[in-house]
C-alpha cells in the first residue's frame, strides 16, 4: 500500500498534489467552455439558422485528436497546462451548446410571454427566466463534459508531464511499477464519480421544485391504482 502512494520524485508532486493539479486542468476548461457556450447558445436560440453550422463546427473540432491539438498549440503555448486546457475547453462545446440550447428552448412560450408582460427585457428574461428553467439540462451537459474532461487530462502526459494523474501511467512503465498505473486509473475514476455526484447535488439545490427520484416513484405508485380503476 505504501508503494501505491509512493509517487516518483520526477513528477514534482505528491498524490494529493497530483489530484489538485488534475482537477485544475479538468475543471477550468469546463468553466471556460460554459462561459463560451452560454452566449453562443443564446445566439443559436435567437437565430435558428445559426444552430446547425455551430453544431457542425463544434462536432468537427471534437473529432480532432487531442494529440494533434497539442502539436498545433505547443509552438505557441509550450509544454504547459494551457496546451492541455485549450483543447479540453473546445471539446466541452460539443456537449454544452446543445444542452443549453435544448434547455432554453424547453421554456414554455407562456412563461416567456408572462415575463415580457412584466417588463423583462431580453437579457433579464434570459438570465432570470430561461436559464433557471434550463438548469436541469445545463447540469446534465456539465456532467458529461466534466467526466469527459477528467478522463482526457491524462493525455497531457505526452507533452512534458502535463497529464497530472496520467503522468503515473508513464512512470509505471519507466520504473516497472504497475501499482502506479492502478493508482492513476482508480483515482481518476473516483474523481469523476465524486465530481459528478457534486454536480447532481448542485442541481438539487438549484432546482428544489423538481421531484426527486423517490418522489417520482412515490407519485407513480400512488397513481397506479387510479389508472387501474380508470382502465376497468
Amino acid at each position: 500500500m505504501n508503494r501505491f502512494f509512493d509517487i516518483p520524485s520526477d513528477l514534482q508532486h505528491d498524490w494529493l498534489g497530483l489530484i489538485g493539479l488534475h482537477l485544475r486542468e479538468a475543471l477550468l476548461p469546463v468553466l471556460g467552455g460554459l462561459l463560451l457556450a452560454l452566449p453562443l447558445a443564446q445566439l443559436c436560440v435567437r437565430l435558428r439558422w445559426l444552430y446547425p453550422p455551430v453544431l457542425w463546427v463544434t462536432t468537427v473540432l471534437y473529432a480532432i485528436p487531442s494529440l494533434a491539438f497539442f502539436v498545433v498549440l505547443i509552438d505557441y503555448t509550450g509544454q504547459t497546462e494551457l496546451t492541455v486546457m485549450i483543447p479540453l475547453t473546445v471539446y466541452t462545446l460539443v456537449v454544452l451548446v446543445p444542452a443549453i440550447v435544448d434547455g432554453v428552448r424547453s421554456v414554455p412560450q407562456e412563461t416567456l410571454a408572462a415575463a415580457t408582460a412584466m417588463g423583462f427585457g431580453p437579457v433579464r428574461r434570459y438570465l432570470q427566466v430561461q436559464l433557471p428553467i434550463a438548469v436541469p439540462a445545463i447540469i446534465a451537459g456539465l456532467r458529461v463534459a466534466t467526466v469527459s474532461s477528467i478522463s482526457l487530462v491524462s493525455v497531457g502526459m505526452l507533452i512534458g508531464n502535463q497529464g497530472a494523474l496520467g503522468n503515473l501511467l508513464h512512470d509505471a512503465q519507466i520504473y516497472n511499477r504497475p501499482e502506479l498505473a492502478w493508482n492513476s486509473v482508480i483515482t481518476t475514476a473516483a474523481l469523476a464519480v465524486l465530481v459528478d455526484a457534486a454536480l447532481v447535488l448542485v442541481r438539487l439545490l438549484l432546482t428544489p421544485w423538481m421531484p426527486s427520484a423517490a418522489g417520482r416513484r412515490r407519485a407513480a405508485q400512488e397513481a397506479a391504482p387510479v389508472l387501474e380503476g380508470a382502465v376497468r
